[in-house]
């Protein structure tokens, strides 16, 4: 089991703050540290929202951290075109030292589109432009160097003419590609084509995974579609958490997440109740959990998960097939 830490500020975040963050769970031992990619918050209307732009924050935790995996839970596929986010993912592979994971998905906060000038298309061309940047992603990061007729594509959304200077990801072949969202076919289709990891995205109240455990199987039976060992890939989930070692502190940080359709899904408690709700998770079938923090100024709480659940969620037997 791998215990990773995704940060989603509810009122955003200047560099250094999430740069405290990051280093917090790099010292407290977890596997990686992810962020959204969001320009805005839950709340669209909250004037105290500091937008910053996921990539390039990365790129500069790449060059100060120095263990953690690093990427994006999930990016929307609406904000870049394909070949400049190949280049600019590639980039920061280079710049951590192979330490970056690809995020990608439709994107689906309209208010926030219509806020910072980015079309939003409906939703099934969203999905077809999803499935064509992966197919240009992928095949700009496999082109081999060299190769005279370089690289082309010629899809509805997105042409590449015969690229034949392709970005070089530093990971061979290239960086972990993680794939997520409820839809019950073309999530599914698409990560099972794609992805190296699957994310099953909680429903709120779902405590148990039994929809997780359901979203999982949707995957297999997808990969056994296209021809694909449903072992290949890793399966993942995102827990919001609230951990404290009393009730009162486990209550106040509860309060940070400021939805109760969120405090729902939360792991929400001591770590002994934190870990079995992970527990719970594995059961259904994820290797990986993202713990979603939104109060990015609180570090005593990453040390917390860390030596409290942590050492107790890791020592799981992974999956066979796990990656």
């Amino acid at each position: 089991m791998r215990l990773r830490v995704l940060m989603e500020p509810r009122h955003g975040a200047r560099y250094e703050e999430i740069l405290a963050l990051a280093l917090a769970t790099e010292q407290a031992g977890f596997d990686a540290f992810f962020r959204s990619d969001h320009l805005l918050g839950v709340d669209p209307a909250d004037p105290t929202f500091r937008p910053t732009d996921c990539w390039t924050t990365l790129a500069g935790l790449a060059r100060e951290t120095s263990r953690v995996r690093l990427g994006a839970l999930v990016g929307a596929a609406t904000f870049r075109v394909p070949g400049l986010l190949a280049t600019i993912v590639a980039s920061v592979d280079e710049m951590s030292g192979g330490r970056v994971e690809l995020g990608l998905g439709t994107g689906w906060f309209a208010r926030e589109h219509a806020a910072f000038g980015i079309p939003f298309p409906p939703t099934g061309e969203r999905f077809d432009r999803l499935e064509e940047q992966l197919a240009v992603i992928t095949g700009l990061w496999r082109t081999p160097t060299g190769d005279d007729a370089g690289f082309s594509f010629d899809g509805a959304h997105y042409r590449l003419e015969a690229n034949r200077t392709p970005p070089r990801p530093l990971q061979d072949p290239h960086p972990p590609i993680i794939i997520g969202g409820a839809g019950p076919r073309r999530t599914p289709a698409i990560a099972a084509r794609y992805a190296d990891e699957f994310n099953g995205a909680l429903t709120f109240g779902d405590r148990t995974g039994v929809q997780l455990a359901e979203r999982f199987a949707g995957f297999a039976r997808a990969c056994e579609a296209v021809g694909r060992d449903p072992g290949e890939a890793r399966r993942s989930a995102v827990l919001p958490v609230a951990c404290g070692s009393t009730p009162a502190e486990a209550q106040r940080r509860a309060e940070v997440m400021g939805s109760e359709l969120m405090r729902s899904t939360a792991a929400i408690g001591s770590p002994t109740e934190v870990t079995d709700l992970v527990g719970a998770l594995a059961e259904a079938g994820a290797d990986t959990v993202y713990l979603h923090i939104y109060d990015i100024h609180d570090l005593d709480h990453i040390a917390l998960i860390g030596a409290e659940v942590l050492p107790h969620v890791t020592s799981t037997p992974e999956r066979t097939g796990a990656r």
